[in-house]
């Protein structure tokens, strides 16, 4: 869908931030939920969907695609057609903002015999396709795009596909659950390597549905093999509340002076929590409270607390893959802390709905933060609590972590900070002023 009118929105220094924060649902686990209840035989009824932008668009691909999607109630219910049986639509695929949402879909439908065409909106369409495109290829899926691999794109599915190994060049969870939904459609074994484990919900989900997949270690990384082919069962999915989400009300809550915020039932899979144990790690008042398992994914509540006393850290670079979308905000933490905070292999970030290493460290430096960065890294040299002097006005490029880092941000800062464009945030966090404006922010 096409992002309306700019909406400039301003965040100002507030009071403690406190109170409980009932954030959305995952939006990784969503985006999944939808398409692999549209592929199983029968109804598969979700709770707790995140119905930001990006997901609803996800809902509406599922339906060109012959599958039944309705909300009822607090429930979607989704009727399936089947593996194999998603129908070739009558229109263009418009995946708004979503970079998830497209390279999912690719996959699932490549492995089937007939043409579809995806767009998006401005930023989704700068983003690089070929690293979906590529190893959907191998299937003998054909993409025709424009240059540089980019949307608007059709890509003709495989009539007679083959079963593909491949070994992810890069650690990314969309291209190998890319792969992997492509391979439920092709005769045989698909099999994905990757030398970094990525987010796994996809395997998780995947077995649940009752898909035959196994994971192993190898000499060559992480092996995930998955037998093509299966009837999936329907499921009873409760999505758990968004880690990248929540991240937003943490760190808010470390950097505003005497907050204390509860923000319950986080999903905490150990592919996704990695900004957790880095707020930790630099000494962060941060607790888990209640934890336990929903759905076969790890769940607890998280109580954060302002925390004068961080110190800058270099966050492992291994660590990087689980906490990619939250080094904007950790980089808001870094500047209200004491020292450098490093960040490193993180390259991933400039192919993002925006270059994020370059619009975090534009917004930071115009807010009186010193930042360099190169190709894969950056740091960030901390000023202490209460120390960013703000006042400026931040381009956001369309991406909604960058225009809810800096408003996080502006609530700790000397001086007001406003973001040029607050409407992306619909896209993953459709609640994020009502929330934080419950807590306590003042934004304008």
């Amino acid at each position: 869908m096409s992002h309306g009118p700019a909406t400039p929105l301003t965040a100002t220094a507030a009071g403690p931030l406190s109170g409980t924060a009932h954030v959305p649902g995952d939006k990784s686990i969503s985006h999944r939920s939808l398409i692999l209840g549209a592929m199983a035989v029968g109804e598969t009824r979700i709770t707790g969907l995140l119905e930001g932008q990006d997901v609803l668009d996800t809902g509406r691909a599922m339906r060109a695609f012959g599958a039944t999607v309705e909300k009822e109630g607090d429930t979607w219910v989704v009727h399936g057609v089947g593996v194999g049986g998603l129908m070739e639509p009558e229109d263009v695929i418009d995946c708004g903002n979503s970079g998830t949402g497209v390279r999912l879909l690719m996959g699932a439908a490549a492995t089937h015999g007939f043409a579809v065409t995806y767009t998006g909106d401005a930023s989704l369409r700068k983003r690089p396709m070929a690293r979906v495109t590529d190893p959907l290829a191998k299937f003998g899926a054909v993409a025709h795009g424009r240059s540089g691999g980019r949307l608007p794109m059709t890509l003709v599915g495989a009539a007679n596909p083959v079963p593909v190994r491949y070994a992810t060049p890069v650690p990314s969870a969309q291209v190998k659950s890319a792969v992997l939904l492509a391979g439920l459609n092709a005769p045989g074994e698909t099999v994905v390597v990757e030398r970094e484990a990525t987010r796994d919900h996809s395997e998780r989900m995947l077995a649940g549905f009752g898909a035959e997949i196994a994971t192993r270690d190898t000499p060559e990384g992480r092996e995930i093999t998955l037998v093509g082919r299966p009837e999936l069962a329907p499921q009873t999915i409760a999505v758990p509340r968004d880690p990248s989400s929540a991240a937003f009300p943490v760190c808010a809550a470390l950097i505003v002076p005497g907050s204390d915020v509860l923000v319950p039932n986080i999903g905490l899979n150990p592919t996704r929590a990695g900004l957790f144990e880095t707020l930790r790690e630099m000494g962060a008042d941060l607790a888990y409270e209640n934890p336990r398992e929903e759905g076969g994914e790890p769940v607890a509540d998280l109580r954060a607390r302002f925390s004068p006393d961080m110190k800058g850290i270099e966050v492992p670079p291994a660590r990087a893959a689980s906490m990619i979308d939250e080094y904007p905000i950790l980089s808001v933490v870094a500047a209200h802390a004491e020292g450098t905070t490093v960040m490193r292999g993180v390259a991933e970030l400039r192919v993002k709905e925006c270059d994020r290493i370059d619009a975090m460290a534009a917004g930071l430096r115009d807010c009186g933060v010193t930042v360099r960065d190169g190709a894969d890294w950056w740091e960030v040299d901390g000023r202490g609590p209460g120390g960013m002097p703000g006042g400026a006005t931040v381009a956001v490029h369309l991406d909604h972590r960058i225009a809810m880092s800096f408003l996080c941000a502006g609530l700790a800062a000397r001086a007001p900070i406003t973001v040029d464009d607050a409407g992306p945030i619909a896209t993953s966090f459709p609640v994020f002023r009502d929330l934080m404006d419950a807590l306590g922010a003042t934004f304008r």
